[in-house]
């Protein structure tokens, strides 16, 4: 499936700051007030997705030490006694379905499925929207610059069993090896479980109604799935887990600076008191 591209988003969230921009200096109106925030919202969250395509595009021919990192990951997962992705691989191999279905849930529910949590937040949640939005946006940063340090997936590491199951159901996301921060040698962490647990922590946030649990059941499918299809390590989740209670601790704390500061601007004394002059006194 193929995604906007970072110029398609760039553009689209151009043409959204002026939609937005035209509307704050019109004169106020019911269907301005409505769509203006959304605009807004919508040019944000498209740049910060053009901003990552990019960065998913950048060149990484060389991968120097990616396969020994995969190999330490391994040791370290051995010794916490974790158990092997190999194991839930084989599973699936032995189960067609299992892996067609997992392979297709790689690719597919990844992107849609955080736009889908946005739309919903803004919608339905938007006193919390802005904390999460701006969790998926810090955490995604994390990612992307830790991405640098390279690091194999274990569909790499053949000499241990591991295989493609992507490739093998002709449904690999990928392009060369190398190419993209999100590509071949750029496992840790692993943005598709980061963000099935924006959703998943989201919603159970946002709501109290049953079907919260949805979110949650993304994130645990999710987790399966990229240690099936050998694209991730268990401990890329963990990691890209450990980078969002970062972010929501971030969060937390930029917004006490931000409220402390306000609670203490000056008052301006002189602007209250002519505005309860120019008030006229109710009349009874």
């Amino acid at each position: 499936m193929r995604w906007p591209t970072a110029t398609q988003a760039a553009v689209a969230a151009l043409l959204a700051g002026i939609v937005a921009l035209t509307l704050r200096r019109a004169r106020p109106t019911r269907t301005g007030d409505l769509v203006m925030p959304a605009a807004t919202e919508f040019a944000v969250v498209a740049s910060l997705y053009s901003v990552w395509r990019m960065a998913k595009s950048l060149p990484l021919t060389h991968a120097e030490g990616a396969i020994e990192r995969a190999r330490d990951i391994v040791a370290v997962q051995q010794w916490l006694r974790l158990p092997s992705e190999l194991t839930l691989q084989h599973f699936v191999l032995d189960h067609g379905w299992l892996g067609w279905t997992a392979t297709a849930y790689y690719g597919a529910a990844h992107v849609p499925g955080i736009v889908a949590f946005l739309v919903w937040m803004f919608a339905f949640h938007r006193d919390v929207y802005p904390r999460w939005r701006n969790a998926l946006a810090m955490l995604t940063a994390f990612s992307l610059f830790i991405r640098f340090v390279k690091v194999a997936p274990p569909r790499f590491l053949t000499d241990l069993g591991y295989i493609d199951l992507s490739d093998v159901h002709g449904m690999s996301v990928y392009g060369p090896v190398g190419s993209g921060v999100s590509a071949q040698f750029a496992a840790m962490p692993s943005l598709h479980v980061g963000w099935a647990a924006v959703i998943a922590f989201g919603m159970l946030a946002a709501t109290t109604r049953w079907w919260r649990w949805t979110g949650v059941a993304h994130l645990v499918v999710t987790v399966l799935v990229v240690g099936a299809t050998g694209h991730h390590w268990w401990l890329d989740g963990v990691v890209a887990v450990a980078l969002l209670g970062v972010a929501l601790w971030l969060d937390t704390f930029g917004r006490g600076i931000v409220t402390a500061w306000r609670s203490s601007a000056p008052v301006d004394v002189q602007a209250i008191d002519e505005a309860a002059v120019a008030t006229p006194d109710p009349v009874e």
